[in-house]
C-alpha cells in the first residue's frame, strides 16, 4: 500500500504591528528548516531568500492596510508557496527605486527571485499575495 504525502504546510495569523515581519521571518525559517528531507534539501541561501520575499510582504501588508495579515507556507517539490492576505484589496505598486537606500526594491526584489507573482481578491474584502520561489535542487 502506498502511503500518501501531505505537503508540509504552515499558517500564521500575525498582527498589525512592527513585530509581524519578524515573527513571519522567524517562522519562515522554523518551518523550512524543520521540513528539510532528502529528497529535496532546503538550500540555506534559499531559505534566506524565502525569509527576505516573506519580510518584504508581510512588512507591506503591515504598512499599507489597516489590519491584520496572515501568512500560508505550503513546501511541495522543492518548491515554496507564500501566501500573505490582508484586509486591504489595493494591489501593491512597484515604486521607482531611492538610490539613497530609503525604499522602492522590495517588490523589485521580490519578482525578480519569484517564479511566479500573483495578486487575488479574497471574499472578505482583502487581497492574498502568492509568491512561489524554488527552495531546493531537484535530485
Amino acid at each position: 500500500m502506498t502511503r500518501s504525502y501531505d505537503p508540509p504546510q504552515r499558517h500564521l495569523d500575525l498582527p498589525d504591528d512592527a513585530s509581524a515581519a519578524c515573527r513571519a521571518r522567524d517562522a519562515t525559517y522554523r518551518f523550512l528548516h524543520g521540513a528539510d528531507d532528502q529528497e529535496h534539501p532546503v538550500l540555506p541561501a534559499s531559505a534566506d531568500a524565502a525569509a527576505l520575499i516573506v519580510t518584504e510582504l508581510v512588512t507591506n501588508a503591515v504598512r499599507h492596510t489597516d489590519g491584520p495579515c496572515s501568512l500560508d507556507l505550503a513546501l511541495h517539490e522543492g518548491l515554496l508557496d507564500i501566501d500573505v492576505t490582508d484586509t486591504s484589496p489595493a494591489a501593491p505598486v512597484t515604486r521607482p527605486p531611492h538610490l539613497n537606500g530609503s525604499g522602492g526594491w522590495g517588490l523589485i526584489l521580490v519578482r525578480r527571485i519569484a517564479r511566479e507573482f500573483s495578486i487575488m481578491p479574497t471574499a472578505t474584502g482583502g487581497k492574498r499575495v502568492h509568491v512561489c520561489v524554488a527552495v531546493a535542487v531537484a535530485v
